[in-house]
């Protein structure tokens, strides 16, 4: 379908953002004219309280109207990649953003060339600068971690090249990768990335089999290929991390957020202290399949051959805002605006992008695309982006600019916080048992994703580094025998670990974004211990956890899971987390007995 012949209420208005392409030109304009106003500070930024404060002034417009642009350009092609209006707004985007970069590069060396005891002394000489004190700080942390004006300049320029191996490794699998075909239901099938999990959702076995071998066939006929390449991102974090005088690349990587190595460690060594609740599960989804021998083919697919329910959009509607009802009246009315104000991209058309995301501006409504296809997932998909959505438009409308755009550390909190509660109501409300079970094992599959598999992920990336700063050779015989070997311990012995599975870790396209994967897991274990806590009435819980979607950056992520009542240095909330999910698992269990 052509985008055109959608209807306009079930398309996003990106004209709150920028209204007309006369708008769009003025902030163009307007972006280069604050560069400019920036670049004549060189030198002087810290010479004063007022020109620090000219500064950060400067820099929260140049913020507010580069995210305008950005976001308007980009949203605007992906709404459909083969419109070459788009295509030319979004290449205009990615060059104001370089020219930003390099003209602005000597900025954080600028001020890190004073001290910070100076810096105090300017804030408490002027008031204007108390909003940015935190902000400061947070950059202070990076003053023994700043190279000089002249290297970081080198750096900025140098920083496209760093992206080769991404660039790469998302050419190969998104451009050239084909993986066969295969025959379901007698027709001929070919395998795709965006089919491949379908597939292995199948109830007919031979056709996971066949998907699951063909797919990471592929993987292995080019292991050589992508070891290097992802040899080539761990030597780049490694460069960067000595450059930068941390200690490995896990400590620059979390350094951002000011998170110990510790809590990283601690979630490592927490999941393998509770590896047995994954290996009841898998005993379980062994035994209520009837296998004699579970493969990883077979982790995914429907316990039971139950027909799968399909929904209206409004149904879907329906079902999300009930499901957040216990966050509050003023939150379900706020989170109501999406459908009335235009905030979703709802059906797919030709050229739009594939996959769910949000998005959005300073102040201006979030933006959610998705695909939506009337089944039990695109509901949940539904719930997830809108979770963000909420998170966006509460820290955006409570918090200056500086201060709005939360962390990546906490940003699957709030979206898994909804799925979570969604996931509860579905339970709650099931038909019957053979209904409950089927939501019961969806949560369980997702824990085990989520969670387990996430923090597999998380120690891979940890080993392959620590091998690389070892001098230990990163080859694809050594990068699969350590993937093969962690397969083997987290899904302990109900589960053959086929041959093949030790190509999987080269499909992966977050071990370029290095050390990102572990908050899939904090994020997903904070979620339910806020929910669980929100369900069972805890007093305090609910006001606690809105008080978290407002507030932004405005403290350090850690500090402000830990006002929201989780404490992620220590094992408790990822306990939790486990408890609840051998909790639905004895369920489970309990109805499969009945429904046999």
């Amino acid at each position: 379908m052509k985008r055109s012949e959608i209807k306009e209420n079930d398309k996003w208005d990106l004209t709150k953002i920028i209204k007309d392409d006369k708008e769009y030109d003025a902030t163009y304009k307007k972006i280069l004219d604050i560069v400019d106003q920036i670049v004549k500070l060189k030198g002087v930024i810290t010479e004063s309280a007022d020109n620090l404060y000219k500064y950060l002034s400067l820099d929260d417009e140049l913020t507010l109207y580069t995210e305008r642009f950005y976001v308007y350009s980009y949203l605007y092609h992906f709404s459909d990649t083969n419109d070459n209006k788009g295509l030319v707004l979004k290449d205009k985007a990615d060059k104001v953003e370089e020219l930003i970069n390099e003209q602005t590069s000597f900025v954080r060396s600028e001020l890190l060339s004073v001290k910070y005891d100076y810096i105090k002394k300017l804030i408490k000489s002027d008031k204007r600068l108390d909003k940015y004190s935190f902000v400061l700080e947070k950059m202070f942390r990076y003053e023994d971690h700043t190279l000089s004006k002249e290297e970081e300049q080198i750096i900025s320029l140098a920083s496209n090249a760093f992206g080769t191996p991404d660039n790469a490794f998302s050419a190969l699998d998104n451009a050239d990768a084909t993986f066969g075909t295969i025959k379901v239901d007698g027709e001929d099938v070919e395998i795709t990335h965006s089919n491949y999990y379908k597939l292995l959702c199948k109830h007919d076995r031979e056709v996971r089999k066949n998907a699951f071998q063909l797919y990471h066939q592929f993987y292995a006929k080019h292991q050589n290929t992508l070891a290097e390449m992802y040899k080539g991102q761990v030597k780049e974090d490694l460069f960067m991390s000595k450059v930068r005088k941390f200690n490995s690349p896990l400590e620059a990587s979390v350094y951002n957020d000011n998170i110990s190595v510790d809590v990283y460690n601690n979630l490592i060594d927490t999941i393998h202290d509770n590896l047995g609740s994954l290996h009841d599960y898998l005993a379980f989804r062994k035994e209520t399949l009837g296998l004699d021998e579970l493969h990883m083919y077979d982790l995914v697919c429907n316990l039971l051959k139950q027909k799968k329910k399909k929904y209206t959009f409004e149904q879907a509607r329906d079902i999300v805002l009930e499901a957040v009802k216990p966050l509050g009246e003023e939150y379900v009315n706020d989170l109501s605006q999406a459908f009335t104000n235009r905030w979703i991209d709802i059906y797919p058309n030709d050229g739009k992008r594939s996959g769910a995301y949000q998005w959005g501006a300073y102040r201006i409504d979030p933006y959610v695309s998705m695909n939506f296809e009337g089944n039990g997932d695109s509901v949940s998909t539904m719930a997830h982006e809108l979770g963000h959505a909420m998170h966006s438009y509460y820290s955006d409308r409570n918090q200056d600019i500086s201060y709005a755009q939360y962390p990546i550390f906490l940003a699957e909190i709030a979206s898994t916080v909804n799925e979570t509660l969604l996931c509860e109501y579905m339970i709650n409300n099931a038909r019957d048992d053979e209904e409950k079970l089927g939501y019961i094992t969806e949560f369980l599959d997702r824990f085990r994703a989520t969670v387990y598999r996430q923090v597999m992920f998380a120690e891979f990336e940890k080993i392959a580094h620590e091998m690389e700063q070892n001098g230990e050779a990163l080859t694809p015989q050594s990068l699969g025998d350590v993937y093969y070997k962690l397969n083997k311990e987290y899904y302990g012995d109900d589960v053959v670990s086929d041959d093949l599975i030790r190509y999987e870790w080269s499909r992966i396209p977050h071990f370029y974004t290095s050390f990102y994967v572990y908050k899939y897991a904090t994020g997903l274990c904070s979620a339910i211990a806020i929910a669980s806590d929100i369900l069972e009435g805890k007093k305090g819980a609910r006001e606690k956890y809105l008080e978290f979607l407002k507030s932004g950056s405005s403290k350090y992520p850690l500090d402000t899971l830990k006002a929201c009542g989780v404490d992620m240095t220590s094992s408790e909330p990822i306990i939790k987390s486990i408890k609840f999910f051998e909790k639905r698992l004895a369920e489970a269990k309990e109805i499969a007995k009945k429904v046999k």
